[in-house]
C-alpha cells in the first residue's frame, strides 16, 4: 500500500516580472502591473508518497519534513524579496511554475529511501498556482 501525505507551508515574499535586458517601459508593456515589485501571501502544498506498513504507520517522519520545509521553503523565501535576493531567482523571472520547479529539486534530494515527492504547489494567491508533479 502507498499513501500520499501532504504538508502546507505559508511564506510572505516580494517578486516582480521584470526582465533586465528590457527597459522600465517595456517591462511594463509585457508584464503590466507585475513588473513593478509587490507581495503576495504564498501557500506550498508538498506531497510525499510512499509505502505504509501496521507497525510505524506513517509515509515520512513528520519533524523530518517540517525541517526540510523550514530549510528549503520558509528560511529562503520568507521576507525575501524574490527577484533581487534568492538564487537562481536573481537570473529567471520568479514565476509560480519556477518557484514549484525550484522547491520540488530541493525537496527531491533531501527525502529518504523509500519516500518519493509527488506534487509541489506554490500558490501566490487565491486564483493562481502552479504545480510540479514527480511523473514529469
Amino acid at each position: 500500500m502507498r499513501i500520499r501525505l501532504t504538508r502546507a507551508v505559508a511564506f510572505r515574499a516580494f517578486h516582480q516580472l521584470a526582465d533586465r535586458t528590457l527597459s522600465p517601459q517595456e517591462n511594463r508593456t509585457r508584464f503590466g502591473w507585475t513588473s513593478e515589485p509587490h507581495a503576495h501571501h504564498y501557500r506550498c502544498e508538498v506531497s510525499v508518497a510512499g509505502p505504509v506498513d501496521h507497525r510505524l504507520p506513517f509515509v515520512i517522519d513528520l519533524p523530518l519534513l517540517d525541517r526540510i520545509l523550514a530549510d528549503e521553503v520558509t528560511a529562503r523565501f520568507d521576507g525575501r524579496h524574490l527577484h533581487r535576493d534568492v538564487a537562481p531567482f536573481t537570473e529567471i523571472l520568479p514565476t509560480c511554475e519556477g518557484l514549484a520547479r525550484d522547491v520540488f529539486e530541493r525537496i527531491a534530494r533531501r527525502l529518504p529511501p523509500g519516500t518519493t515527492l509527488d506534487r509541489v504547489m506554490i500558490a501566490e494567491d487565491a486564483d493562481l498556482s502552479a504545480e510540479c508533479l514527480g511523473d514529469v
